[in-house]
């Protein structure tokens, strides 16, 4: 496996794992977590094979094309349009529970560390001006960053499982949360759980980077999508291993209390720190990559110039909705992560399918998923769940 091949791993692996895994034991807590694990997989499952049926489009349009271009070639203007709407949908979403989950930690440093009870409106301003600036800069400033603060978060969270881990009860583990509603439950759990393997955005990149190779795509796409899948397996083993289902259930989607209930059972300072900076970073890193893409998306849709007062224009269109939204829902971290698989299932499950149908029809030869039309319609019915869970949750 060359250099290329493990890069290109590393960025599907990257482009999943983030703030969202932060959710997955506030989001799985009420399921326990045999069930959990059992969740996690069959989405694995569903998001490496979109992650393939998204393969097999690019390749047959031919190395080069962004997804934009192609969903105009096969499904229209109209097409594009629904692709936008979502993808615009999707980074406003993440954006508003980004700032909700950041400004909670940032509220929760300021007692820890200095005894300040600070308003939550004010830290949610507070973090969107100081770390929603970095989007105006530009990708080279962000990448560089980002990518630091990345390695470092997976140096910290290999830090804080390896010593978590002999803390994990069996008992713990085995006694699942008691749950008000069992169907309350999976379908709170399920839009998040999906939410937490979008790593699908970067496939057209990939594929231009290592040359349309149909064998070494396959390859990181299956290998990059099972990486976040241990991780979290892991994460989840030591959250509701050693805190428990029922407590962390208790918790109401409250992410400082999850990281005050972690840090408790760590015992000491340093493992302490350990697990309140691998939050930060997490929701950090998560942040700028999703709200750099923002940024730029909105820039392209206003054709903004270049000038102060146009980055000043398109950082108030970038930052203001999802602000607004954060600010009249201080605890919807979770909740809006759930609300993003509504778009991130159009985006990769949906418009795939469409054109992969399309596609196939005018263009039988080339590589194909396995599955034929039975997998597509599985994954249609899927996808249909996914968002059916989300609108019973939200009603």
């Amino acid at each position: 496996m060359n250099s290329k091949m493990l890069g290109s791993i590393a960025i599907v692996a990257g482009t999943a794992i983030g703030a969202g895994m932060l959710a997955l034991p506030l989001a799985t807590a009420a399921l326990g977590m045999v069930p959990a694990i059992l969740l996690m997989v069959v989405i694995w499952g569903l998001s490496a094979y979109t992650s393939l049926l998204m393969l097999e489009i690019n390749l047959r349009s031919g190395v080069g094309d962004n997804v934009h271009a192609i969903t105009g070639k096969l499904l229209g203007k109209k097409g594009q349009i629904v692709q936008g709407a979502s993808f615009l949908s999707l980074l406003v979403a993440l954006t508003a529970a980004y700032l909700t989950g950041g400004s909670s930690l940032l509220v929760l440093k300021a007692q820890n560390m200095f005894d300040i009870v600070l308003d939550n409106q004010l830290a949610v301003v507070l973090f969107t001006i100081v770390l929603g600036g970095f989007a105006a800069l530009g990708v080279a400033w962000v990448d560089k960053v980002s990518r630091f603060l990345f390695s470092l978060m997976i140096l910290l969270l290999i830090v804080v499982v390896l010593f978590l881990l002999p803390e994990v009860s069996i008992s713990t583990i085995a006694t699942s949360a008691v749950a008000q509603s069992l169907t309350s439950s999976w379908m709170a759990a399920i839009p998040v759980v999906f939410t937490s393997f979008g790593f699908h955005v970067c496939i057209a990149t990939l594929v231009r980077y290592l040359d349309g190779d149909t064998v070494s795509l396959r390859k990181v796409l299956l290998i990059g999508s099972t990486i976040p899948l241990a991780c979290y397996i892991f994460w989840l083993l030591v959250t509701l291993g050693t805190v428990g289902g029922n407590e962390i259930n208790g918790f109401n989607g409250s992410l400082p209390a999850l990281i005050s209930a972690l840090q408790e059972i760590a015992h000491t300072p340093l493992i302490s720190k350990c697990i309140s900076l691998f939050a930060d970073l997490a929701l950090i890193t998560s942040f700028l990559g999703v709200t750099l893409s923002l940024y730029d998306f909105v820039a392209e849709l206003t054709r903004a110039k270049k000038t102060f007062v146009g980055r000043a224009q398109t950082w108030l269109l970038t930052f203001v909705p999802p602000l607004l939204c954060a600010l009249y829902v201080p605890e919807g971290f979770v909740a809006v992560l759930g609300f993003a698989a509504v778009p991130l299932v159009v985006m990769i499950i949906f418009l795939p399918i469409a054109m992969a149908l399309r596609q196939r029809q005018i263009q039988p030869q080339g590589y194909q998923v396995v599955g034929g039309t039975f997998a597509l319609g599985l994954a249609g019915i899927l996808g249909a769940i996914i968002i059916g869970a989300q609108l019973f949750v939200a009603l």
